[in-house]
């Protein structure tokens, strides 16, 4: 027995219209559904055009406020020109975090952080 596919990955947020806005304005993510669980919990259930994947974001401020350690996880995403990535996210405000790095094999990865200090990185293939 397996499981057959990943459905979605949750992220507790402390703001879920920040959030929100940061998957859609930086990542280009969109809104697939809105919920709420029945503890009370806000979900949102984010994707990329032509990704089957979703992020579930959970605001669910009885819980505390989220604190991420650094270097607990990361999210990875896919993009066509770093470069030209690194200048959309500072027009939005956003400065990448760490790199950008060239691997040996021409692949090139940065990262930005979320609000919350979740990290997002992001990978230009070497074509």
């Amino acid at each position: 027995m397996k499981a057959s596919k990943l459905l979605h990955t949750r992220l507790r947020v402390n703001n879920i219209e920040e959030s929100i806005k940061f998957f859609t304005t930086i990542l280009g993510m969109e809104v697939v559904r809105k919920t709420q669980s029945p503890r009370g919990s806000t979900l949102v259930f984010l994707k990329l055009p032509g990704s089957d994947e979703e992020i579930e974001l959970c605001y669910y401020p009885g819980s505390g406020k989220v604190y991420v350690p650094p270097d607990l996880m990361h999210l990875a995403f896919e993009v066509k020109n770093l470069e030209q990535f690194r200048e959309h996210c500072s027009k939005l405000g956003y400065q990448f975090s760490d790199g950008p790095t060239v691997t040996s094999n021409g692949t090139k990865f940065a990262f930005i952080d979320h609000p919350d200090g979740y990290e997002i990185e992001l990978i230009e293939r070497n074509q």
